[in-house]
């Protein structure tokens, strides 16, 4: 084996896993979300979430890491062998479009930006 078939495996390998990800997420979402699995820090003057946006949520969360490994795998079968300029072009829109879906899931789950802050986070000024 060659550094090309070594990296073109370790690409394929973190591209299954960013897939595996996202079905176990949703298949494990399901159970939880029946529970009624609450998340650790819901914003002031929320109640409990319902069925419906505590399956998003859970989802959602499964999706953005799938979606990481995806990217570290298209970076690792890109970057490492003999990139090109359309090669390194055609990786520049799959991360945009890529961190697009990041952040709009991340707003989805949250209800913020990822660089906003959340309330009570330790650093934040207080209000006066």
């Amino acid at each position: 084996m060659d550094f090309r078939e070594v990296i073109e495996a370790a690409g394929q390998v973190v591209d299954f896993a960013g897939v595996a990800v996202m079905v176990i997420g949703a298949l494990v979402s399901i159970p939880l979300a029946l529970r009624g699995h609450q998340p650790r820090r819901l914003p002031a003057g929320t109640g409990k979430l319902s069925f419906y946006r505590l399956y998003r949520q859970l989802l959602g969360r499964s999706i953005l890491l799938g979606l990481e490994l995806l990217v570290a795998a298209d970076i690792i079968r890109t970057v490492a062998v003999t990139p090109t300029f359309e090669t390194v072009g055609v990786l520049a829109i799959i991360v945009l479009i890529r961190t697009f879906l990041s952040f709009s899931l991340e707003l989805e789950i949250t209800g913020r930006w990822p660089w906003q802050k959340q309330s009570g986070d330790p650093g934040e000024a207080p209000a006066s």
